[in-house]
């Protein structure tokens, strides 16, 4: 007779036994032991089935290192940089978020990489504008994602209607389409971050220079208001006043119901000529409306066409950690991912522009009318994305085109931005 004893031993043994055998699976899903591991995170969820068939590819491309993709997302990311376990390399959104990484000098110095040497130096001022450290290269841009009026060829040519290039071409061409039973633009405001992507950043940037625009204001600090140098009140009232003429006159009527899904929708079924989104609606639009022909042009703000330009942002951006343990591995394959092939196969695939000086991709149609300004640094960053989390921008946007007073949303941004400077 076997004792309870001798029982309790056996499934002990068992217990460890299957513990031990979990463990050598588990261990075996982190990647080749024969290989150094680096942990990569990707932020980019669209593109998450290109970058895996890449690491892959990258993977047994060679024997000394294996990448393992993270697509946790940026609160992970942050949370690690707290725990100092950060990932070894990352290719994601630059943006407010990222600035905090940059700022406290917790990222490598790039530049000795042979990636940086590739990069465009006018694009560096984008870069700039979100915060850099003392003699580094914390980041480095490898896709930027142009957006501006995106319209319907079809509408535009049986109207004849010839793409504006002056604020009285706009409203001469939504005059001529309105006359015609042709709703202009279409407006989706039930999701406010699209008037804060579309309308406003595009009626700002067309008639304001961001980049100087929010230099001088953090030089003001606490100081700004109504009698500062700069201000939203005193920069941004004119901008906002157009804006606020297009969207009473020339859009859908219950665009106050609208979400951005619908907008991709009603576009497509020629509901409306023109629709102020980025490149990423193209492949919505294309569920419904393959064959529908499409083309950009940045939005006219002034009488001058050398004033137009187009809103960019740094979709991707590549940094290793300081805290990385694997920092000549996570080199190793930033180069990778930085080869001309790579770089310029990936942007095509997202309708994105590859920020190098050697790039050969040929744009889509459908994003061939912003190349050109691309291409010459006509570009300038939203001011949404400028303007840090802790202010309610999209709110204020949103608010604006429901019947806010823009006299009294602006001063309210500037009190906002002067109290976040006094915390800081």
């Amino acid at each position: 007779m076997v004792s309870a004893q001798s029982t309790r031993k056996k499934r002990l043994a068992a217990m460890g036994l299957g513990l031990a055998l979990l463990a050598g699976l588990l261990s075996g899903c982190t990647g080749d032991p024969g290989k150094e591991t680096i942990r990569f995170t990707f932020s980019k969820r669209e593109a998450i089935g290109f970058m895996s068939k890449l690491v892959a590819e990258y993977n047994a491309s060679q024997d000394k290192t294996e990448v393992v993709m993270d697509t946790s997302g940026v609160d992970v990311v942050s949370a690690s940089f707290v725990r100092g376990n950060p990932p070894d390399i990352a290719l994601a959104n630059y943006n407010m978020e990222s600035s905090r990484f940059v700022q406290r000098g917790v990222l490598s110095d790039l530049s000795g990489t042979k990636a940086a040497s590739r990069i465009r130096e006018d694009l560096q001022p984008l870069m700039d504008q979100y915060g850099k450290y003392p003699g580094r290269t914390s980041a480095l841009p490898y896709s930027v994602m142009a957006s501006s009026v995106i319209y319907n060829k079809d509408i535009f040519a049986a109207n004849n209607i010839s793409v504006p290039t002056t604020w009285s071409q706009l409203i001469a061409a939504c005059e001529k389409l309105k006359a015609a039973g042709v709703t202009p633009f279409y407006a989706t405001w039930k999701d406010d971050w699209t008037i804060a992507q579309g309308w406003f950043d595009y009626s700002v940037g067309g008639q304001v220079d961001t980049i100087d625009f929010f230099k001088k204001l953090a030089d003001e600090g606490t100081e700004v208001g109504p009698d500062s140098p700069v201000s939203f009140q005193k920069d941004f009232d004119q901008p906002v006043a157009k804006m606020l003429q297009l969207t009473k006159d020339y859009v859908n009527k219950d665009a106050a119901s609208r979400a951005y899904g619908d907008g991709n929708l009603a576009f497509s079924q020629g509901k409306a000529a023109m629709y102020l989104q980025g490149p990423w609606a193209f492949s919505e639009v294309a569920k419904t409306a393959p064959d529908l022909q499409l083309g950009t042009f940045p939005l006219p703000m002034t009488e001058n066409p050398e004033d137009l330009r187009v809103r960019v942002n740094v979709d991707l951006a590549a940094w290793i950690p300081e805290a990385s343990k694997h920092k000549d591995a996570a080199r190793g394959f930033l180069e990778y991912l930085y080869r001309p092939e790579v770089m310029d196969a990936y942007n095509k695939s997202q309708l994105g522009f590859t920020p190098t000086k050697d790039s050969t991709v040929v744009p889509d149609a459908r994003i061939a009318g912003m190349a050109g300004y691309y291409e010459q640094g006509k570009v300038y960053q939203g001011p949404s994305v400028l303007v840090p989390k802790t202010i309610p921008i999209m709110n204020y946007t949103q608010a604006l085109v429901f019947g806010a007073g823009p006299e009294s949303t602006l001063r309210t941004l500037d009190a906002d931005w002067a109290r976040l400077a006094f915390r800081q």
